[in-house]
């Protein structure tokens, strides 16, 4: 397993100004992971979209450049909104802020792309870094902006879901101390759930209160390193594709 000591050279935070500009030189491409603090069940830490989100592209910046700056762990959208341990923004005014300032800086700075990755893919965070890219590169300037997300990741064994078998596969790939199964009751106690994006999930007393996707008890550990690799390695062809001369 990667430590993180690993990825300190593709930490823009831990970085001196010299060596931000010998990576930006190398490859010229900064990420930006997005998140949001929401609700993901009894066994998952509540910042699992930005810890996910910004995971991926640590390693891929390892891989294949580039730098990632710190994970922006406030999100907009989706209906977890009133859950407890949620942080959900109103509108996505004040993401899209400072989202498009820290792009102007960016390119004063002599990066070429930035890759915009949310882990949280509610419909409005789509929108918003979709709206944010489109009316960036509609303009003529030496900066492109790609955005993308965990969800649209293709080529996946297991369908991206909110805190079942998917997000507990791949938080498990890359942070395994922080899903905690036996948080969740026994499939003795509360049979497997196959209610799967039913609004019950909703429903404070249900067993996976707040889970949208395949029950998470039935998740494979296994399945975990299988997965990470699968992303990383979408999302530096992703990014190679757009840094390749047309």
């Amino acid at each position: 397993m990667t430590s993180d000591a690993d990825f300190r050279t593709v930490q823009a935070e831990l970085l001196l100004p010299w060596q931000l500009r010998a990576a930006l030189e190398a490859q010229p491409v900064v990420y930006i992971p997005l998140g949001t603090i929401e609700w993901h069940c009894e066994h998952l830490p509540v910042g699992l979209d930005a810890l996910t989100a910004h995971g991926l592209c640590l390693r891929a910046a390892q891989k294949s450049g580039g730098v990632v700056l710190p994970p922006l762990h406030y999100g907009t959208g989706g209906g977890h909104g009133g859950y407890p341990w949620t942080v959900m923004m109103d509108s996505d005014r004040e993401i899209a802020t400072l989202l498009r300032k820290t792009l102007a800086r960016l390119e004063d700075f002599g990066c070429r792309l930035v890759v915009l990755f949310s882990g949280h893919f509610a419909d409005t965070q789509l929108d918003m870094i979709d709206g944010i890219a489109e009316d960036w590169n509609d303009r003529e300037r030496p900066l492109h902006v790609m955005a993308t997300a965990v969800n649209r990741i293709e080529g996946l064994a297991i369908a991206p879901d909110h805190a079942g078998v998917f997000e507990t596969t791949l938080l498990y790939a890359l942070h395994p101390q922080l899903v905690q199964m036996d948080r969740l009751p026994s499939l003795a106690k509360a049979p497997l759930a196959t209610d799967d994006w039913a609004e019950s999930r909703h429903n404070a007393k249900h067993p996976i209160w707040g889970v949208f996707g395949p029950d998470p008890r039935q998740f494979d550990s296994a399945q975990a390193p299988i997965l990470l690799t699968r992303c990383v390695d979408w999302l530096v062809a992703q990014v190679g594709r757009k840094l390749r001369p047309t």
